[in-house]
C-alpha cells in the first residue's frame, strides 16, 4: 500500500487500493473479498468511533478569513450580496462555507478511501431535474466542488446540514439524532447493497418520483415531494420565457433586474457567444448539433444561490426555428475545487475546471443533463448546462421534524449511490460493517459540528457588524 501525505493537514490519501484498474481491460482489480478486508483493516487506522471528533484546533483560521479567502477571483461588486445571504441563519451560512468544512474536515482522521465525492453535500444540494428521456429524477445537483476525496468529508457535511436545519426548524436534539441516524443508516446500508453489485448493474440504479414517494413513509414528506416535482415540471425553458424577457423593438431581451440580472458589455457578449460555439465541441456529436440549430438573441447575468455569488453565471437565451423555440443554457464559472489542495497539494489535477465538473457530475449522477459541456473566456473557465430543465428542491425550511428524519434517510441513499459509482465501495462496506458504531458516532459529530457552524455563523455576524466584511441584507 503506498500513500501520498500532505503534511499540514496529515490526510493520507490511498493511491493503490484502486490504481491498478480502469485504464486498461487487460488488467482485473483486487476481488472484492480482498477489498471488503481492507476496507475492516482499514479500522485500526482510522477507528470508526474517531468519526465523532470535533474539536477546534487552536490554529484553526478565524471564520471571517476563511470566507474572504473564498472570494478570491470572484466579482467584488456582488460579494457583499454573497455575505448577506450567508449571515441569514446558520444553515445558509453553513451552505456557504464549503471551504471551512474542507480545512476542518482535511485535519480529521479518514481511512484514505477516495472515491469521487461531492465536496458539497448538504440538505439543499439533492433536488429534482429531467432525465434525457424527461422522467423527472431526484440526486445530487450540486458538482461545483465534485473531486476525488474522502467519502467521510461528504458524510460529515450532510450530517452537520441535518443537525443545522434540524435546529433551525425547531426539532429537539433527540430528534435531529434521529434523522443523522437514518442517513448514515440508508448510507451504509446502499453502499453494501450496491458493493455486492456488479459494477454495470450498480450504474444504473436511479430515483425517479415515484419511487421517491414510496420511500418516503411520513404524509409530510410525501406532500412536500408532490408539490416540489409539480413545481420543478413546471421549470422549463418556455415556461420562463414570459417570466425573464420582453418583446423590445421586436426582439426578445432578457428583463434586467439590477444587480441581480445585469446585461454584459457588447464586446464581452460577443466573447461569451464564441465561447459558446467552442462549448459544442464539448458534446456528443447528436447533441452539438442539436444546440447549434438555436441562435443566441441575449445574455445576461444571473446571481445564483448563496455559495456561487460572486463567481460569473451567465444565462443565454437561444432562438430556435420559431419565437416559441427556446432554450436557456447557463454558463458557470469553475475554479479549482475547495477539496483539491487537501488531497494532492497546490498543484492542479485539471488543466480545465469546467471539463472536472461535467465529468465527475456525469460519475456521480445515474443520469445527466444531455447538454453538459465546456468552455472558457479567456482564463476564465466556464461548465455549461441547461438553466430551466425541471430543476427543483424539496423545501428545507419549516420542514417538520419526521419528514426531517425521511428525507435525510433519501439523501444518505443518494449519496451512497453517487459514491459507489466511482470506487472503494467494498472498502468502505467493509469498513462500516453492520452495526451502529458509525451513525452513533456521526451523531456526536453532528451535534458538535452544529454547535460550531452555529458560532462561525455569529463570528461572521459580528465581523460584519464590525465592518470587517460588506454586507448586503434582503437581495
Amino acid at each position: 500500500m503506498t500513500g501520498q501525505r500532505v503534511e499540514r493537514h496529515r490526510h493520507t490519501v490511498l493511491a493503490a487500493a484502486d490504481s491498478r484498474g480502469f485504464s486498461s481491460l487487460r488488467q482485473s482489480t483486487p476481488p472484492r473479498t480482498e477489498r471488503y478486508a481492507l476496507g475492516r483493516r482499514l479500522r485500526r487506522r482510522a477507528p470508526r468511533a474517531a468519526l465523532a471528533d470535533w474539536t477546534a484546533p487552536a490554529d484553526r483560521p478565524d471564520v471571517a478569513e476563511l470566507v474572504i479567502r473564498s472570494h478570491a477571483g470572484r466579482l467584488e461588486r456582488l460579494v457583499p450580496i454573497r455575505i448577506g445571504r450567508m449571515i441569514a441563519s446558520p444553515y445558509a451560512f453553513l451552505r456557504g462555507a464549503a471551504n471551512v468544512h474542507a480545512e476542518d474536515f482535511a485535519r480529521l482522521p479518514a481511512t484514505g478511501i477516495t472515491p469521487v465525492i461531492c465536496g458539497d453535500a448538504h440538505l439543499g444540494n439533492f433536488g429534482f431535474y429531467a432525465s434525457p428521456e424527461r422522467d423527472l429524477v431526484f440526486d445530487l445537483n450540486d458538482f461545483d466542488e465534485a473531486h476525488p476525496g474522502a467519502w467521510e468529508w461528504d458524510l460529515r457535511r450532510l450530517a452537520a446540514s441535518i443537525r443545522v436545519a434540524g435546529r433551525q426548524n425547531g426539532s429537539s436534539e433527540s430528534s435531529c439524532d434521529e434523522a443523522v441516524t437514518r442517513c448514515v443508516a440508508e448510507y451504509r446500508l446502499q453502499i453494501a447493497t450496491l458493493a455486492e453489485q456488479p459494477l454495470l448493474a450498480r450504474s444504473y440504479e436511479r430515483l425517479d418520483v415515484d419511487r421517491m414517494l414510496h420511500t418516503a413513509s411520513r404524509s409530510s414528506l410525501r406532500a412536500e415531494i408532490e408539490e416540489s416535482a409539480r413545481r420543478a415540471r413546471r421549470r422549463t425553458s418556455d415556461r420562463a420565457l414570459p417570466r425573464f424577457t420582453e418583446q423590445r423593438d421586436g426582439t426578445r431581451r432578457i428583463v434586467e433586474e439590477p444587480p441581480l440580472i445585469t446585461r454584459p458589455e457588447p464586446a464581452e457578449a460577443e466573447q461569451l457567444a464564441e465561447a459558446l460555439d467552442g462549448y459544442l465541441t464539448t458534446l456528443a456529436p447528436y447533441w452539438a448539433r442539436v444546440v447549434g440549430g438555436y441562435r443566441i438573441v441575449d445574455i445576461a447575468h444571473k446571481v445564483v444561490g448563496v455559495g456561487s455569488v460572486g463567481l460569473r453565471a451567465w444565462v443565454a437565451l437561444c432562438e430556435g426555428s420559431s419565437a416559441d423555440d427556446v432554450l436557456f443554457l447557463q454558463l458557470k464559472q469553475a475554479r479549482r475545487s475547495v477539496v483539491a489542495p487537501f488531497v494532492h497539494g497546490e498543484s492542479a489535477w485539471h488543466a480545465h475546471q469546467g471539463q472536472r465538473v461535467v465529468e465527475y457530475q456525469q460519475a456521480l449522477q445515474t443520469v445527466s443533463d444531455p447538454l453538459l459541456g465546456w468552455t472558457a473566456v479567456g482564463d476564465v473557465q466556464y461548465y455549461v448546462r441547461q438553466f430551466r430543465d425541471m430543476k427543483g428542491a424539496i423545501t428545507v425550511d419549516g420542514i417538520d421534524a419526521a419528514a426531517l428524519v425521511d428525507y435525510a434517510g433519501i439523501c444518505g441513499y443518494l449519496l451512497a449511490k453517487g459514491h459507489a459509482r466511482t470506487s472503494g465501495a467494498s472498502m468502505i462496506a467493509g469498513y462500516l460493517g453492520g452495526g451502529r458504531k458509525v451513525g452513533e458516532a456521526l451523531c456526536r459529530f453532528s451535534r458538535a459540528y452544529a454547535d460550531q457552524t452555529e458560532r462561525d455563523h455569529a463570528d461572521l455576524v459580528g465581523a460584519v457588524r464590525r465592518g470587517v466584511l460588506p454586507a448586503e441584507v434582503g437581495v
